[in-house]
């Protein structure tokens, strides 16, 4: 069979990324979006785009039906779910298939038999792999725990969740359960031990139609924050050569015993002791597959499709080259409990020879809808070490512009003793992550310089003028004091540039994008660029090698708190109320600590507590409902002690 139009069931980075290789083999391309990503950069990037009306995945991207029709209606002859939504569904890859659509995947039988974690176990048992044992929460005691709670039907850490106290687990089950239902539409959960500081290694497989199965060696994704992957590397570091041997086998095991065809991954928890666990594998391409497709210099996409259209695989691969790690960039404050961040990307541009894979481009929103990544950026070289400091090197002289991102925590996550030294684990963020997200001890300094640059930039005239007019104004001449005032992460910075009074300071050339300084003798850049937020206010982005710093009139955020009375719930971000308590009205009773409402912002779950004990007076919240930052939820009045 031969494809000629591709539509990839899914949206963003994902589609994005599977589009840039179908058009290298030549093939039409096929979108499908939902009403919010109607202008999103993957529906610019096809040659057709269909409409799925609605906004919630449930609605559209997991409607394999609609997919379908699209596909049909558009003309395509091939079906990629990417990763993620349907990509796992064996039902939609038969009714792929029952269209009379070529299906980028395994079989569904294959799919059938590892979303099955009692049957992939049973694979994995045969192929001699020491497995964690299922645990029946209705009988787990406390010498089960801690365990972690798995959704059956997906992964991405939905539906995850981590128990050590046996009173909360009735409580956490429900709430996996019904994250899994909402990403997935099946909200089956299952529960496991959990191992402490583990680390999490991968295999990459890929299979043919004529008996050929491919290990293409170790990945380490050991880096999470809520289950969800942030740094990922090829191959995985410091694996002794029997171990490293023994999961490849066991992978390849697992793909020969369903027959398995097209790109997966077999992943499995390392133990502190060096004994492997298998965990699951999935059946389709991995968000991370761009590290082993450095190392290997292969495209799995164009693979997987050779081998949709019948192709054989060489009976071997090509061998490893040097080490590849990736970083994925997410719109989210670390420091403020991973919130997510919406608003308007206005720059996205990263330096030095690295690949960046994203579903955005310059002045594109970001919503509340999906998954808060931005973009994924890969460094490869000879060695480890090079790698990672490369990639370090590109993400701190990146210029992002318009939201709060965890670039500052992937730098200092990639330079941290620990990562350099390949000591990794599952609990890297829960040791570290108060270190790698406090302020740096010259930071106010910086933000200083940086106010002043944005001053002069403002004040500066355009970058065609004369030398002699650019600087003329920055001489320490004696006039009327000039200054700007700015906030930067709710302090305030003045900058008085005329006479310029800044101690150890000298401006050298300043225009309204570039200002150059220097500071106790060393010449430095400031690159200054201006926008508006979505909120209309005026923002003003410096970046330089002391960092970037977003520097606004006031606040971009006031914080609410400010401005309720006691007792207010307050929506910590923009989203959608997916659940209310049971039984929850005005009038009723709460305890300090109780889940009220359940608020879903891309693609993660958060719970708002009763900040007290004593009466809840108000609820302004409803299933179904989306709201605003800050947006008044519900109003628990404190009992007074006697």
């Amino acid at each position: 069979m031969t494809i000629t139009s591709l539509l990839v069931a899914n949206r963003g980075e994902i589609a994005v990324r599977i589009f840039r290789t179908a058009r290298a083999q030549g093939l039409a391309t096929v979108a499908v979006h939902s009403d919010p990503d109607e202008n999103a950069l993957h529906v610019r990037d096809a040659d057709a785009a269909v409409r799925l009306p609605g906004a919630a995945p449930a609605d559209t991207y997991l409607r394999g039906d609609l997919i379908i029709k699209a596909a049909l209606a558009a003309g395509a002859d091939a079906v990629h779910p990417g990763y993620g939504f349907l990509s796992e569904n064996a039902g939609f890859a038969r009714e792929v298939l029952a269209a009379g659509l070529t299906w980028i995947g395994p079989s569904p039988e294959a799919i059938e038999a590892m979303a099955s974690k009692t049957r992939a176990k049973e694979l994995m048992r045969s192929a001699g792999v020491p497995l964690l044992e299922p645990v029946d929460p209705a009988t787990a005691t406390g010498a089960d725990l801690p365990l972690l709670l798995k959704a059956a039907a997906g992964g991405g850490g939905r539906g995850m969740r981590v128990v050590r106290d046996l009173d909360v687990l009735k409580e956490e089950l429900e709430a996996a359960s019904a994250e899994a239902r909402s990403a997935f539409g099946d909200g089956e959960v299952f529960a496991e031990p959990y191992v402490e500081r583990g680390r999490h290694v991968e295999v990459q497989i890929l299979a043919d139609a004529h008996g050929t199965v491919w290990a293409l060696g170790t990945r380490d994704c050991s880096l999470q924050r809520r289950h969800q992957k942030v740094i990922e590397e090829a191959p995985a570091p410091g694996l002794p050569e029997q171990l490293r041997t023994s999961l490849h086998e066991a992978a390849v095991a697992a793909a020969r015993a369903v027959s398995y065809q097209g790109a997966g991954t077999v992943e499995f928890l390392v133990a502190a002791d060096g004994r492997p666990y298998f965990l699951e594998m999935n059946t389709r391409l991995q968000v991370e597959h761009p590290v082993t497709e450095a190392v290997f210099g292969l495209d799995l996409v164009a693979l997987q499709l050779r081998i949709a259209e019948g192709a054989a695989l060489p009976l071997t691969p090509p061998q490893p080259s040097g080490h590849a790690v990736e970083a994925r960039l997410y719109a989210e404050d670390p420091a403020h409990n991973w919130r997510p961040q919406t608003g308007v990307l206005h720059t996205l541009a990263v330096p030095g020879e690295v690949r960046v894979d994203t579903g955005f481009a310059d002045g594109d929103p970001v919503g509340i809808h999906y998954d808060p990544m931005l973009a994924k950026v890969v460094a490869h070289a000879p060695t480890r070490a090079e790698a990672v400091r490369a990639l370090a090197h590109a993400l701190a002289g990146a210029r992002i512009h318009g939201l709060t991102t965890n670039r500052e925590l992937l730098v200092r996550s990639l330079r941290h003793p620990e990562f350099t030294a390949g000591r990794l684990d599952t609990g890297f963020y829960e040791r570290h992550l108060g270190e790698l997200t406090e302020d740096a001890p010259d930071a106010g300094r910086a933000t200083t310089l940086s106010a002043l640059a944005a001053a002069l930039a403002e004040a500066a005239p355009g970058p065609d003028a004369p030398l002699a007019a650019r600087l003329g104004g920055w001489r320490n001449l004696r006039s009327q004091p000039q200054t700007r005032r700015y906030t930067a992460a709710g302090a305030a910075y003045e900058a008085r540039y005329q006479p310029l009074d800044h101690p150890g300071v000298r401006v050298l050339a300043a225009n309204p994008e570039l200002v150059t300084l220097e500071v106790e003798g060393i010449r430095r850049l400031f690159h200054v660029k201006q926008n508006s937020n979505t909120a209309g206010v005026r923002e003003m982005y410096v970046d330089s090698a002391l960092g970037s710093h977003t520097l606004v009139p006031v606040p971009r955020f006031a914080d609410p708190q400010d401005r309720t009375e006691p007792g207010s719930l307050l929506a910590p971000m923009p989203g959608t109320v997916v659940r209310v308590a049971e039984g929850l009205a005005p009038g009723s009773a709460v305890t300090a600590g109780q889940p009220l409402l359940w608020l879903e912002a891309m693609k993660m779950e958060h719970r708002i507590l009763a900040p007290a004990s004593g009466t809840l007076t108000a609820l302004h919240a409803a299933t179904g409902q989306q709201v605003e930052f800050g947006a008044l939820l519900a109003v628990v009045q404190e009992e007074q002690q006697a």
